[in-house]
């Protein structure tokens, strides 16, 4: 299967970490600017000191994450129906296909095979486009 695919959740978990990473800066630069911190002399070394660059960094590596995954989704939306739902399950949710086979009334063993053949799918249309 791409890679693209199993990295689906490790990219959405990257995004909820730039998220929170975010947050932090944004609520330690607050403290700086109008909080408990805000007669405190910063030094150019300090880190304080660069919280807004970081914040840009933050925000810039965020929205590039965001992003890929918007295009991730684009991908496994062009699956339709089955297909799109077995993709979806495993990749997007993380499901096994054993488990998808139950929450569908399949047999495991038809979501494996329909599983295997959108994978060769996927691998030809790679090395054709």
């Amino acid at each position: 299967m791409r890679e693209w695919l199993k990295d689906y959740q490790k990219l959405e978990e990257d995004i909820i970490y730039l998220e929170f990473e975010l947050s932090r800066n944004k609520k330690e630069l607050d403290r700086w600017m109008y909080g408990d911190l805000q007669e405190v002399k910063l030094n150019e070394k300090s880190i304080a000191s660069n919280l807004e660059n970081t914040i840009a960094a933050v925000e810039y590596e965020l929205a590039h994450k965001m992003n890929d995954l918007y295009d991730l989704k684009k991908i496994i939306s062009t699956f339709k129906g089955l297909d799109n739902k077995i993709l979806f399950g495993k990749y997007v949710e993380g499901k096994t296909l054993e488990g998808i086979a139950e929450e569908l009334n399949y047999s495991a063993q038809y979501i494996y095979n329909k599983h295997a053949l959108i994978k060769r799918m996927i691998k030809y249309k790679h090395t054709i486009g």
